[in-house]
């Protein structure tokens, strides 16, 4: 037969197992949001690099032709 002792001490188990299992199962669903975050700011970033070469490429002057228009002349002048 059981002892009380022995009752308690398998409910404090059983209670530790199960907080266990809930914080591994919580540590999974972090990490699965901590990874598509991840790739997420990778994504943006390259994104964001991307625009600023565009920028770059549309404030150079007459290299591809994409020179700002209210600096040209004209025709009828």
């Amino acid at each position: 037969m059981a002892e009380p002792h022995d009752n308690a001490m398998l409910a404090q188990l059983t209670e530790l197992e199960s907080r266990i299992a809930f914080q591994d199962d919580t540590i999974e669903t972090l990490n699965q949001l901590v990874t598509r975050q991840n790739d997420q700011l990778h994504a943006l970033a390259r994104k964001v690099q991307q625009l600023s070469e565009r920028l770059e490429q549309m404030q150079e002057p007459g290299e591809q032709g994409n020179s700002d228009p209210a600096d040209e002349v004209p025709p009828h002048y």
